[in-house]
Order: structure tokens, then C-alpha cells, then sequence
């Protein structure tokens, strides 16, 4: 992974205590919330959704949720806190004004949910997911599957058409044509993001399309948890530290505010 475009070797330093101007783009499980054995044991928070709300109030709006939960998903786990989200890595999206796009889904998702529930039958502790827009299969409670998983999936993406998209002990084979990428650039292209600097803040691989995104229009990407190869400029420990961040973030804006 090291030698990909775009990528550096870590040593980040911590991101600015005070931003001026910046839009937030925050990747959910790993960054907000942290990762559990399965989707559905991640669960509402009240410090994570109160921190949220802050932050959006200081940065007058510009901040997203953009994560490869779907929006019903990222709802329940903030506790609607996000007014814009964007959803399956890029597939749907809610702008801060409510308003909804989203792809299609491509027929052969569901050719790939049957073979992922074929895979799992046979391997307890591996978990399908159905999205609509994707197929999620899920190994964390079965990791030494992980390599036939991989094996299957790429062969289902050669075949299907879909994309593969590799997270954190899982793989979705997803309806193309987005990622989180596309979903940065497309909230700051409209209000109230636009001008803003873009500041994407993830964890895992799915996060790095954020991260050129967030750069190639003058910002930077945070990455959470472990050093690694990465485009991301910063780096935070976990999602404490995280949630600690955002919270002095608000406090530095509204700060910022009153002596304005």
C-alpha cells in the first residue's frame, strides 16, 4: 500500500486545536463510534451525539457524517444529530437543506447477497449485510476466514460488475460510480460548504478517497487509530480523542465568536 499515489508514510503530528473556516467530513464506526463485532451492536451515545451537535452549531453547518453505514444507520447512531450524511461510501446522500440523492442499485447486488449468505452459512461468526446499494460481509468474529473471503469477493466483483470496497474486517461489493470521495466533493459544491476548507477525518481504507478528495480542494484528512501508510495529513489516537478534539474545536469557534 505504501508505494500507491497519494500516500505517505506516517509520523503525523496532531491536527489543529483551532480551525478557521473548515468543513468537517467524519467517517462514523472507528471516528465516531467505536468498532464492534457486528454493525448492529454500535449504538447511540449521548456524549458523541451532544459533540456533534456542538460542532455543527460553531462551524455554522458544515459538518457531515460520511460513512459506509446507510442514512437510516448513521441516524440511529448519532441520534439524528447529522443533518447532511452521506451514506454506502457515496451511494446516498442527504444535503444540509434535507434534500436526498441516491444511486441506483445495481441488479447484481443482490447475485452477490445470495453467494455472501452461501459463504456464511458455512462459516460461523461471518455476518451478511444487505444496504440495497451494497452487500456487506463482515468476518470480525470469524477472522480466519478473512483470506477465503477475499478470494470470493474478488472473484464476485470480476464477475458482477460491482466494486469491491475492503474496510475493517469486512468487504462490500457495492453499486459503482461513488465513493467518499465523490461524497466530499459533492457537499462542497453546495451550501453551506462551499468556500469552506474541507477536513475529512477516517480511519480505514474506505477513508482515503476522502482524505485526495479533502486535499485536491485545499484541505486535509485526519487519520484516526494506528500509524500507517496514508494521504491524511494528522492523526488522532481513537475516537476519544476524537470526540475531545471536536468538542475543543466548538469551544475554540465559539470563542472565536464572542470576542468577534
Amino acid at each position: 500500500m505504501s508505494s500507491e499515489p497519494g500516500l505517505s508514510s506516517p509520523r503525523l503530528p496532531a491536527p489543529p486545536a483551532r480551525l478557521t473556516g473548515a468543513a468537517l467530513f467524519l467517517d462514523l464506526d472507528g471516528v465516531l463510534a467505536p468498532l464492534a463485532p457486528t454493525p448492529d451492536a454500535v449504538v447511540p451515545e449521548p456524549r458523541r451525539t451532544a459533540t456533534i451537535e456542538r460542532v455543527t452549531r460553531a462551524l455554522d453547518g458544515r459538518v457531515a457524517v460520511v460513512s459506509g453505514r446507510t442514512l437510516a444507520e448513521i441516524d440511529r447512531i448519532v441520534g439524528g444529530a447529522a443533518r447532511a450524511a452521506s451514506g454506502v461510501h457515496g451511494l446516498e446522500r442527504r444535503r444540509a437543506d434535507g434534500a436526498l440523492t441516491a444511486r441506483k442499485p445495481a441488479p447484481s447486488v443482490r447475485a452477490a447477497l445470495a453467494a455472501f449468505a452461501a459463504f456464511a452459512d458455512a462459516r460461523p461468526g461471518v455476518i451478511v449485510e444487505d444496504k440495497g446499494l451494497s452487500a456487506g460481509l463482515h468476518f470480525r468474529q470469524a477472522p480466519d476466514h478473512a483470506e477465503a473471503a477475499l478470494a470470493m469477493a474478488t472473484a464476485l466483483a470480476n464477475e458482477t460488475g460491482l466494486a469491491l470496497q475492503p474496510g475493517a474486517m469486512v468487504l462490500e461489493l457495492k453499486t459503482p460510480g461513488a465513493d467518499k470521495g465523490t461524497a466530499v466533493a459533492a457537499f462542497m459544491a453546495e451550501p453551506p460548504f462551499a468556500g469552506a476548507t474541507p477536513v475529512m477525518v477516517g480511519d480505514d481504507l474506505t477513508d482515503e478517497a476522502g482524505f485526495l478528495a479533502a486535499a485536491a480542494l485545499g484541505g486535509f484528512g485526519v487519520l484516526v487509530g494506528p500509524e500507517r501508510p496514508t494521504a491524511a495529513r494528522y492523526r488522532l489516537e481513537g475516537v476519544g480523542a476524537v470526540l475531545d478534539w471536536l468538542g475543543g474545536l466548538a469551544a475554540a469557534a465559539t470563542d472565536e465568536e464572542t470576542r468577534a
